[in-house]
């Protein structure tokens, strides 16, 4: 990146989870400057979209890294209508890019250039094209914490849900043939600590439940510590 682009402001696609947290991190180590995490929530019920997270959660992600969030509201149907319209009213702003956390899912990566390519902004992928279990000890050795709020329930045992991301489950999805990072959405989890972050998320009362053919972790209670 050359020093004008250092100059330039970027969004943060943010799911609160583990890849679009280690791409910020990626990002920020290669001089980006990320001025606004973007998360988008369906409208019913409101949960972060993909991932179903409570979208007070990522708030507090927010404040914990010192970034400001923005929640569009969405729909399944129209969720690229909806994701050009919030992006796109960021650019008079200022934003000239986004970041992303896909790793290898060609599709995903043809939807994202070609949308921010109509948008008029440059799709960033710091992730991209690289080792899964290399990204995983990454994310681990770099100082993270992220716990498992999701997962598929053929795959991924329940008493998982709530732990946090460490060797004893990556040898675990290894041994069961599971992507590493869950690129598929084999899992979703929460980070609620790191390097970047200034304070701790601290996960009080949840519940389990069993929706859809997932574990979801339900967590009532949070707060920082």
């Amino acid at each position: 990146m050359d020093k004008d682009d250092k100059n330039r402001s970027y969004l943060m696609s943010w799911s609160g989870g583990k890849d679009s947290c280690l791409a910020l991190y990626e990002a920020l180590r290669l001089g980006y400057r990320v001025s606004r995490l973007m998360n988008f929530i369906s409208t019913d019920p409101k949960r972060v979209r993909f991932h179903g997270t409570n979208p007070g959660l990522i708030q507090l992600q927010g404040e914990a890294l010192g970034i400001p969030v923005h929640q569009p509201e969405t729909t399944w149907d129209g969720y690229e209508r909806d994701f050009k319209a919030a992006v796109g009213g960021m650019v008079p702003l200022g934003i000239k890019g986004m970041v992303f956390g896909d790793i290898y899912l060609q599709e995903h990566l043809d939807w994202v250039q070609r949308v921010c390519s109509e948008i008029g902004i440059e799709a960033v992928e710091p992730l991209w094209g690289r080792d899964t279990g290399e990204l995983y000890s990454s994310f681990v050795e770099a100082g993270f914490e992220a716990v498992i709020i999701g997962a598929k329930a053929e795959l991924i045992e329940s008493h998982w849900l709530g732990k946090k991301l460490d060797r004893a489950f990556a040898d675990y999805t290894k041994a069961r043939g599971i992507d590493p990072c869950g690129e598929k959405g084999e899992y979703h989890t929460l980070v609620t600590a790191g390097p970047i972050f200034r304070r701790r998320i601290a996960i009080g009362q949840s519940e389990l439940q069993s929706r859809d053919g997932y574990w979801l972790l339900d967590i009532k209670k949070y707060g920082l510590e």
